[in-house]
């Protein structure tokens, strides 16, 4: 006989603990389906964590190498020990891997460790090497992720040319390595291998630049990053990457090829949304594999739930998050709500690349009319003692109502100083608010009210 829940959720990565946490805060009887060993998805384990030990640990041995003497710390000659840096990387995700675990065991989750599958709307079959296992629940959320995207005529043979988790994973740095694709995944590994001695060359089909991004922050993060060293080839389309013994040649149209140590493929990720036995209980995926959902994320089959980057939407993991919470919240009280406009995005390059809200090329595009305020970071205390004075702060803000639209940030911290730009807009402040709000000198954050003031030409410091 099946094991009976309130709740299943199949996925552990951000959206699924999150989402079985809730729920168990809620009263349910809550289980969860995970096929690998350690809770986190994704992001723990090969993606947002990893990444960022990596990204912290390689820009303090480039301040160390080019930035310390000047301030009067002088120290020794200094290296990278890689194999270090991997086994401090994989402490870390081990170490928060079993901080999640600790939680289910708090909340009294039930955790599968297998491939879930659906076999009808309440009833989920667990695949395990040992065999499977049939459990049934009252409501089922699908919070399975999402995979690296390919790109025809690019195969992946998990060393030369593979993805963010082999480039995650390198031994040592290739001496050349061309990354496909300039989004965040793309420049925050190529900003990484950069940094430990590798030649990057980043091909970007588009002619720019963090797509996702406001454009006049790309282009400016653009500058910076050429100025690094790290090469750039915009309005490339790759057409094929061949092996040549230990070395790959990357083709592209009508231009030279692009030969490579390695190639990193960061072209975006796909909905993990095959093997799930979504055609079994009538669940249905749009053309990019997505579910489709509700307002209260219920898919076409009642009782079961989306969330995360199986769905619509950016897919990162505090959107997941938010999700996870949303849906159990909804399964409790019969209510959910997201704000997807305060959604924040980083890019962890440095400096580092925030966003939250509308772009100024969205609210063109929707005839929005609008002011902006902007701060360069050359003009901020703070910045200047952190030998980071090339940044940006850009604020748009509705032209009649003053309400603030979009705030974005190219600057060190940028990560952390997007978190009062979700705020603000998350409870619809005004450009004039921000102005008017103190904030502690000396800060980064002192950008955000000179660029507010500025959206009514009023900056003090500039």
């Amino acid at each position: 006989m099946a094991t009976t829940y309130d709740v299943v959720v199949i996925g552990g990565g951000p959206g699924g603990y999150v989402a079985a946490i809730r729920a168990a805060q809620y009263g349910f009887h809550t289980a969860c389906i995970e096929r690998e060993k350690i809770l986190g998805g994704t992001c723990l384990r090969v993606g947002c964590i990893p990444s960022k030990a990596l990204l912290e640990a390689t820009e303090r041995l480039h301040q160390a190498r080019t930035q310390f003497s000047e301030q009067g710390v002088l120290v020794g000659p200094v290296r990278a020990d890689v194999a270090k840096m991997q086994a401090w990387k994989e402490a870390t995700v081990a170490e928060l891997g079993r901080g999640i675990d600790e939680l289910f065991r708090r909340s009294k989750i039930s955790r599968y460790f297998g491939h879930g599958r659906l076999v009808s709307p309440d009833r989920v079959l667990v695949e395990t090497p040992e065999g499977t296992q049939e459990i049934a629940a009252k409501y089922i959320v699908l919070a399975s992720g999402s995979k690296p995207a390919s790109l025809p005529g690019v195969e992946f043979d998990g060393d030369r040319v593979g993805t963010s988790t082999e480039a995650l994973a390198y031994a040592a740095p290739p001496k050349d390595l061309v990354v496909i694709g300039a989004g965040a995944i793309g420049l925050e590994l190529g900003s990484v291998w950069h940094r430990l001695g590798s030649k990057v060359t980043v091909l970007e089909y588009l002619d720019r630049i963090l797509p996702e991004m406001d454009e006049e922050i790309a282009s400016h993060a653009l500058r910076v990053f050429e100025r690094q060293g790290i090469a750039f080839r915009l309005g490339c389309r790759v057409t094929g990457v061949r092996r040549e013994g230990k070395r790959c040649v990357v083709t592209c149209e009508g231009a030279d090829p692009a030969p490579a140590d390695r190639v990193l493929v960061a072209v975006g990720r796909i909905p993990n949304t095959e093997n799930l036995g979504l055609e079994a209980v009538g669940v249905s995926v749009d053309s990019r594999g997505r579910i489709p959902v509700d307002e209260h994320f219920e898919t076409s089959t009642k009782g079961i739930f989306a969330i995360g980057d199986v769905i619509a939407g950016p897919m990162l993991a505090h959107k997941a998050e938010e999700e996870g919470a949303a849906v159990a919240e909804y399964l409790a009280s019969g209510y959910c709500h997201v704000n997807y406009d305060a959604i924040p995005s980083v890019v962890y390059t440095a400096p580092e690349a925030a966003a939250v809200g509308k772009t100024e090329q969205e609210l063109k595009r929707s005839g929005v009319a609008y002011k902006k305020g902007k701060f360069p970071f050359v003009a901020n205390g703070r910045a200047k003692v952190l030998n980071d004075a090339g940044g940006l702060t850009k604020i748009l803000a509705d032209a009649e109502t003053d309400r603030v639209l979009g705030i974005h940030i190219l600057s060190q911290r940028a990560g952390d100083l997007i978190a009062e730009a979700a705020a603000a807009i998350e409870f619809g402040a005004s450009s004039e608010d921000l102005a008017r709000t103190s904030h502690a000198h000396p800060t980064l954050a002192e950008t955000i009210k000179e660029a507010a003031m500025a959206v009514r030409g009023r900056a003090i410091h500039i």
